[in-house]
């Protein structure tokens, strides 16, 4: 895992390059713990459960050796971004959790997120999302 963290005023970037293995999104939790201590609780538990679910996602769904996690703390809004060299989905035909109580991570990520988006470019998916800090 490679890190690389930022302080500058009011904003804040936490940067990581993770081994596409079971750890990685253990390992991206435990990484939030460096950001700031004003990010309030509820929105701290939102950022590490979707942190959580699209690495996972990154690692199990598209077998991505490297996975690379962004975290942008501003003053009103924190955004991440999850990128994976894996070939890219349909944002329109996935999401939809399955009995086999698989599929949750866009779902929750549609649900929660105040925005989020997805695309396919260089050989490279990012999933991002933002989340607003009130």
């Amino acid at each position: 895992m490679t890190r690389s963290g930022t302080r500058s005023g009011a904003d804040e970037t936490l940067s990581l390059q993770l081994e596409g293995n079971n750890d990685a999104a253990a390992t991206a939790r435990a990484a939030l713990g460096r950001l700031r201590a004003d990010i309030d609780p509820p929105l701290m538990e939102t950022l590490r459960l979707l942190i959580t679910e699209l690495v996972t996602n990154s690692v199990k769904h598209a077998s991505s050796e490297r996975v690379s996690l962004r975290v942008f703390v501003r003053p009103r809004s924190v955004r991440t971004e999850v990128v994976d060299g894996g070939p890219g989905f349909d944002p329109e035909t996935t999401g939809v959790p399955r009995a086999d109580r698989g599929g949750w991570g866009l779902f929750l990520v549609e649900r929660l997120a105040d925005s989020w988006g997805a695309g396919h470019e260089a050989g490279s998916t990012k999933v991002w999302f933002e989340l607003r800090r009130v």
